[in-house]
């Protein structure tokens, strides 16, 4: 049962049986089901995935509006918040050995695999092969068999370092609002909390306009060999994960407008900020590997 104690704060609460959890299964399984039916062929899995996805954000909604409510209600303690720091510690954890294993696909692929595929005995093969990786050579592919259509590659210039100041810039509107936070100047934190949301959002836009400039005017695509492959992978998860902390944010903020938060507890903000902070970490990366190198 619950460990709430009418007047003051559990020790440690304990929720009380919940529906959510297997609601939220339920509603992954749709999108799995759905997205494997639509991806072979079958019209209908695309609104399964719909489906799935809309049941899937309802059942968070819901359970995310109780957390809020059992913390704006007293129920947290100083161990709740030790237990919630320490499982965002893991998630963002996870989330790096997540994007380590793309960055060490594409440090595999570059500095072993296609020079590899460039050695005497695949010379045999392919004679007229270059083993060098597309951005250091033109008309390069890294494909020896020649099947890959002609691409040119994405540089830094204008649009990914568009992007990164954009980034930097939200990661600097988000420490200004937190410091206001913890000065309770509450005004101050929400103006600049919509300020980096809507960087966040301009980041989406403007990824969103490389992605069409690289599909109609480089014929870069993800079946453009290892390159094409590796690029929208990381810069595809990567915009998905600014899509995801862009609305954390934006539920902070509006948690913020209607009074929530003070400056010695605000664990929601803190998470959601470091969230974005290694979000920001990850596109540095990605903006020196994928685009200069």
């Amino acid at each position: 049962m619950s460990a709430a104690t009418h007047g003051q704060t559990p020790y440690y609460f304990v929720p009380g049986p919940s529906r959510h959890p297997i609601m939220a299964a339920i509603g992954l399984l749709f999108v799995i089901f759905g997205a494997g039916q639509w991806i072979n062929g079958h019209g209908w899995g695309a609104y399964l995935l719909l489906f799935g996805l809309l049941w899937w954000a309802f059942v968070l909604q819901q359970w995310f509006r109780q957390a809020i409510g059992e913390s704006e209600g007293g129920q947290y303690s100083d161990r709740i918040d030790v237990s919630f720091r320490w499982s965002m510690s893991w998630f963002i954890f996870s989330e790096v050995m997540f994007f380590g294993a793309f960055f060490g696909a594409l440090y595999w692929t570059r500095v072993h695999s296609v020079p590899n595929l460039g050695d005497l005995e695949n010379a045999l093969l392919w004679p007229d092969f270059k083993a060098v990786w597309p951005s250091v050579a033109a008309g390069a592919t890294a494909s020896p068999a020649g099947i890959v259509e002609p691409f040119t590659t994405m540089g830094p210039f204008w649009l990914p370092t568009i992007n990164t100041a954009l980034l930097l810039s939200s990661g600097v509107t988000l420490t200004i609002a937190h410091h206001a936070l913890r000065e309770n100047h509450r005004g101050k934190t929400i103006a600049f909390m919509w300020l980096t949301v809507l960087l966040g959002v301009t980041f989406l836009f403007v990824q969103g306009y490389e992605y069409h400039h690289a599909y109609t005017e480089l014929n870069l695509k993800l079946s453009s060999g290892i390159y094409g492959s590796t690029f929208f992978m990381l810069t595809g998860f990567h915009g998905f994960h600014v899509f995801v902390g862009m609305l954390m944010l934006l539920f902070i903020t509006i948690r913020l407008m209607k009074g929530h938060f003070t400056p010695e507890r605000h664990f929601g903000f803190e998470g959601a900020a470091w969230y974005w902070h290694f979000v920001d970490v990850v596109w540095l990366g990605l903006y020196i590997v994928v685009y200069w190198m």
